[in-house]
């Protein structure tokens, strides 16, 4: 049996690159210790084995030093302050796949003599913050009123993703990478992205975040494709990033979930804090942690009042069970964007695109899901 020479450390950073310690893959690679060390060596066989189940490509496993991975894209994201380091495989490959998406929309949408969106790159960082948001909410349809009479978060999300969707945004929503249920996304490591293009605009949500939150990364995400720049960020209410474009995207999307005028007129001071924050929160579908700042900007709450009522309902949230994101999101429509589905399944049954090639993008491989996925978008097979 054929054994290859593969460097220990390629090995340590494929296993460290995707989050495993030498206990998680010990079952399927029990040499895999004296691999490491340099005592024994792996079959060929072995290695496409372990770069499989690593998410890692084999050839980067043959190289001399492990090689500087970034994301494609402007990277945003910081805890405390300081730049996340080294990005996960999961993130890397749900951009790579969000981007081969775009480019086939993008030629799609140039085949049908499609005209670029005038939206995109309309807005620039240093315009009124109130204006700004006044602007996209319009655009949108994005009502205040009609929000507040959804029952619920799901319902609200939904209609949120919609309004965007039916500007020309592709809405892609999931809480795993592509179709693959086993390899879920962390809303630690990062909440959304956007991909801005003035002819296939993108904006990626981790539908495994909480639906309050999403609310609040996908207007944040909106507000980039608003300015014209892509990038990978936190959209956290509570931060304040050092970054410019960041800060404005993150209080553009406040006001555009809860206008400081209408919060004004709706917040009760003489109310119980907690029970106030809930019922805003309820009112305007968003997370406590976003009412709580914006009580604090329409001077409700001192900078250490709000500190101490943002850590206290920190805490509580992090001790309440979390949903899994909802089945919502479980449809393959909604993860890859009912636009660009609808849009790659027309193509590919007119014969300008090909099943493999739609297959490959849509992350399946069967007809009979082709031909469900059709039927749910209205397209008839």
């Amino acid at each position: 049996m054929m054994r290859v020479e593969v460097k220990p450390k390629l090995l340590r950073w494929a296993r460290e690159r995707a989050g495993f310690d030498l206990g998680a893959l010990a079952h399927r690679f029990p040499q895999l210790a004296a691999w490491e060390r340099g005592t024994a060596r792996p079959t060929l066989k072995q290695i496409e084995r372990f770069a499989k189940a690593t998410h890692t490509p084999v050839g980067y496993l043959f190289l001399q030093e492990p090689p500087i991975e970034r994301v494609p894209i402007p990277d945003f994201r910081t805890v405390g302050n300081e730049h996340i380091g080294r990005p996960t495989p999961n993130l890397l490959d749900t951009v790579y796949i969000c981007q081969q998406r775009q480019e086939w929309y993008r030629d799609f949408a140039r085949s049908m003599g499609d005209e670029p969106l005038a939206f995109v790159g309309s807005l620039r960082e240093t315009g009124d913050v109130v204006q700004m948001a006044t602007l996209i909410r319009r655009a949108l349809g994005f009502d205040v009123d009609e929000r507040q009479r959804i029952p619920t978060w799901t319902d609200a999300l939904r209609r949120f993703i919609e309004q965007a969707d039916a500007l020309g945004v592709l809405m892609m929503v999931s809480g795993v990478v592509g179709s693959n249920n086993q390899r879920k996304l962390d809303p630690q490591e990062f909440r959304g992205f956007a991909l801005a293009d003035n002819l296939a605009p993108l904006v990626f949500i981790n539908g495994a975040d909480t639906k309050a939150a999403q609310m609040f990364t996908l207007a944040h995400e909106l507000a980039h494709i608003w300015l014209g720049q892509s990038a990978v960020s936190d959209a956290q209410a509570s931060l304040v990033p050092e970054h410019q474009v960041e800060r404005w995207c993150n209080r553009v999307a406040a006001e555009l979930l809860v206008p400081l005028e209408v919060l004004r007129a709706e917040y009760d001071q003489r109310a119980d804090l907690r029970n106030e924050t809930d019922r805003l929160a309820r009112q305007f579908k968003v997370s406590t942690l976003v009412i709580l700042r914006r009580i604090h900007d329409a001077g409700g709450l001192t900078r250490e009042q709000l500190w101490e009522a943002y850590e206290a309902e920190l805490q509580r949230l992090r001790a309440t069970p979390q949903g899994s994101g909802g089945d919502f999101y479980l449809t393959l429509g909604a993860r890859v964007s009912k636009r660009f589905a609808r849009a790659l399944v027309v193509s590919t049954l007119e014969g300008r695109s090909s099943f493999t090639e739609a297959f490959r993008l849509l992350g399946f491989k069967k007809m009979a899901t082709f031909r469900d996925l059709g039927h749910s978008l209205g397209v008839h097979i």
